[in-house]
């Protein structure tokens, strides 16, 4: 990195320090050099990451400023490393500015396949060392946003590369994955064994969740949509009141949803075009959300089978060729005899056969414990990880 750069981000660091016992006119002068500081180093030029220099992961969006933005669980970049160093800055939204501390993005970085980077993104920029040898050497590289998309974005600035050195996508794996899910799909407090504790950003990590496993056994690249707490036809409700303001399908042909917002507007903002991954399998797992909704009652069980068949529909049409997999089960099934219903009621009405069903074991809280919320431990992340595994062996062939 630059001497430029380094007394840029040294100046966001010392301006974020004053304050504290200072008048407020301190404090203002403080507030506008480190929005100064930041800017500049902003408007600095370096590698941007594409699709030329990067193997791009789940859904991103390249902003005019060459900051490459990351929404959704487990998207980022990977790439192939060759030097001595390699530093990595990170741009935050609003939220990592001033915005509540549980809602901040949480990031990863990994070298080689080891997490060296396990952070909140707390800062308006944040420079991470990645990689800091005597000789020059090559490694890969992967940058994953570990947090959900509703909470908070991260941008992965222009790499600011010293000369000679030199970064290129890793190799495309064999096989395609989408997964569509809530917040089982994003790791929700999973690294928090505590059900009576509540959700926090911190301690989400959708590596350690049941679809980022599968994807690893099965050495296959992914994307993931998944919000926690959404459904097919409501949100999560405590008392039976439906939410439509939290639908996956609302949004799924967007690049996602945030209350954080990008520099050039929010996930929500930004069509997502599906030329960019064609996967060769789709896996759903929604329904646990809208359970809280309909209960037993029959009528809203009608709704969420109508509505499930709708957003097939639309996922069939913007991937014409991938095997789906509807599943549920992990956090409960009562709702997977409607599962079931709206897959024989859609592939009767559209003669589509490219797809399945399947039911994951439910979480045995005795023998496994709870995390967050009562949501899965690793052990249940683990054991539905294993079962869906095969599943997709079986159906796939892989």
């Amino acid at each position: 990195m630059n001497r430029k750069i380094i007394a840029l981000m040294c100046a966001i660091v010392m301006a974020a320090g004053l304050g504290g016992c200072g008048s407020k006119s301190d404090k203002d002068t403080a507030a506008d050099s480190a929005s100064s500081a930041v800017s500049e180093v902003k408007k600095m030029k370096g590698t941007v990451l594409d699709e030329s220099t990067v193997k791009l992961t789940g859904r991103t969006h390249l902003a005019d400023n060459g900051t490459l933005w990351c929404a959704l669980s487990g998207s980022g970049a990977e790439f192939e490393f060759t030097d001595k160093k390699l530093e990595i800055m990170i741009e935050g939204d609003k939220v990592s500015d001033g915005g509540a501390a549980e809602n901040q993005c949480r990031l990863g970085i990994y070298v080689d396949g080891e997490r060296v980077v396990d952070d909140m993104l707390d800062e308006p920029v944040k420079k991470y060392t990645a990689v800091d040898g005597s000789e020059e050497s090559t490694h890969v590289v992967r940058i994953i946003k570990l947090s959900e998309t509703a909470m908070s974005t991260m941008g992965i600035m222009p790499l600011q590369l010293e000369e000679g050195a030199s970064v290129k996508p890793t190799a495309r794996k064999a096989h395609t994955i989408e997964f569509i899910g809530d917040s089982i799909t994003c790791g929700y407090g999973v690294d928090d064994e505590d059900e009576n504790h509540p959700f926090k950003t911190s301690t989400e990590d959708v590596t350690k969740a049941y679809a980022y496993k599968t994807a690893q056994a099965l050495d296959a690249d992914y994307s993931m949509f998944s919000i926690s707490g959404w459904g097919i036809i409501s949100g999560w409700t405590g008392d039976g009141t439906r939410h439509e303001d939290q639908l996956i399908p609302t949004y799924y042909e967007k690049l996602g949803f945030s209350y954080g917002s990008f520099a050039d507007g929010a996930p929500q903002s930004f069509d997502w075009e599906f030329e960019n991954y064609q996967p060769q399998l789709i896996v759903i797992n929604l329904g646990t959300n809208d359970d809280s909704y309909c209960g037993s009652d029959k009528g809203r069980q009608r709704e969420y089978i109508d509505g499930y068949k709708a957003f097939l529909k639309v996922v069939r049409e913007h991937n014409p060729n991938a095997h789906i997999i509807m599943s549920l089960g992990i956090m409960g099934d009562r709702l997977y005899g409607s599962v079931e219903e709206a897959y024989l009621e859609y592939t009767k009405e559209s003669g589509d056969n490219n797809i399945s069903v399947f039911k994951f074991t439910p979480q045995n809280g005795a023998e496994d414990g709870y995390a967050a919320d009562w949501h899965p431990t690793v052990k249940t992340h683990d054991k539905a990880a294993a079962a869906l595994t095969e599943e997709i062996k079986r159906v796939m062939g892989w």
